[in-house]
């Protein structure tokens, strides 16, 4: 007899996609991950090296170093911050927590890939919504809460497209939530943002008893290696995450690693300027070369392949030949689409190059 899990994860699918010679390629440039291009700050850098005379011992309370710290940076209130080995991890906890047979997750369809899974994981409903090209139609998500709606998930600004809700965009939604309903924010891009009517997410928070936001150091702060995460709310919220957490969470490098990166803004203000001017000139090529791009908020691009006969799947595959990785997804609504993050110049440079001479080549 085969022990079997539960039925619901029989439904969790690969959310992105590779080209079966992938892993025989050699890749010099990744532009894929959506990881900083510029690394972490030379701080974080030797303080993880330092850090890693202590590994043999378990870090008690990563909460107790990197809580006041994160606070400290972005002016919250340090006893409603917890931490975790990535938003991925804490996203986990959260579903784990609040979801269960029968219950529903609400999202925007063609929003985070890999949402669904989480509803899944835990016997629940993952109810998927259409959008607005690729903006999570607020309208739309109103009219799918019922009362076994347990999570409204957004990520803001949105992962894969790059586009976003406005605060009041936002403040709609939740004003239309059933109190026993938890609206998650995943700000992972929130420091890559330059749009003047976009609301940081941690005001929300201190403002309703049923929203949280997740936040990264994988994304501005260049240490997706190190996978530390972090997610502010309510006390409730935070005291339940925290009783469901690894015993020791996140990895002592790891935590000072955060801490010091924290501390220098000079770096993080030098990445934020280089993404949105990689941003804007990699947008403006693509445009040129006849491919349509999806305006972006974070550090990457989504863009479209109109021609069939010059594909988006195609387009990957004569980039990775080059051995430049960008990323495809397995959602049907991605097909024509490719995802590039925003790297170096001299990277971006390349992998226009690259589509130009696909774009040139003929059957």
């Amino acid at each position: 007899m085969t022990v079997r899990a539960k039925a619901g994860i029989d439904l969790i699918r690969p959310h992105m996609l590779g080209g079966a010679d992938e892993a025989s390629l050699p890749v010099s440039i990744f532009l894929n991950s959506n990881e900083s291009a510029y690394g972490p700050s030379p701080n974080a850098a030797a303080a993880a090296r330092a850090a890693v005379a202590g590994v043999a011992r378990y870090l008690e309370s990563p909460d107790q170093v990197l809580a006041p710290a994160i606070a400290k940076r972005f002016g919250l209130q340090e006893e409603r911050i917890t931490t975790g080995q990535g938003s991925d991890d804490l996203l986990a906890r959260l579903a784990r927590a609040y979801l269960g047979p029968g219950m529903e997750l609400v999202r925007s369809a063609n929003g985070y890939l890999k949402v669904p899974n989480y509803a899944h994981a835990n016997d629940a409903i993952a109810v998927s919504v259409p959008d607005d090209d690729f903006k999570p139609s607020v309208d739309c998500m109103i009219a799918a809460i019922t009362n076994r709606t347990r999570i409204v998930y957004i990520a803001n600004p949105e992962n894969p497209a790059g586009t976003y809700l406005t605060g009041t965009e936002v403040r709609r939604l939740h004003a239309s939530m059933p109190e026993d309903a938890l609206l998650i924010i995943d700000s992972a891009y929130e420091e890559y943002v330059d749009a003047v009517n976009y609301e940081p997410a941690h005001k929300l928070v201190e403002e309703a008893a049923n929203v949280v936001m997740c936040r990264t150091f994988s994304k501005i702060f260049g240490l997706a290696g190190a996978r530390v995460g972090w997610i502010y709310g309510p006390h409730d919220v935070i005291n339940v995450l925290r009783r469901i957490s690894l015993t020791f969470p996140v990895a002592t490098p790891s935590v000072a690693a955060a801490v010091a990166a924290l501390e220098d803004h000079g770096h993080t203000r030098f990445v934020f300027e280089a993404n949105a001017a990689g941003r804007r000139w990699l947008s403006l090529k693509l445009q040129e070369l006849g491919l349509e791009v999806v305006p972006s908020q974070a550090n990457f691009v989504l863009v479209r392949f109109p021609d069939p006969h010059r594909s988006a799947a195609a387009a990957s595959d004569a980039l990775r030949a080059r051995g430049i990785a960008v990323r495809r997804f397995g959602s049907p609504a991605y097909r024509d689409y490719i995802r590039i993050t925003i790297g170096l110049p001299d990277e971006l440079d390349a992998c226009v190059s690259a589509i130009a001479s696909f774009l040139d080549a003929r059957t």
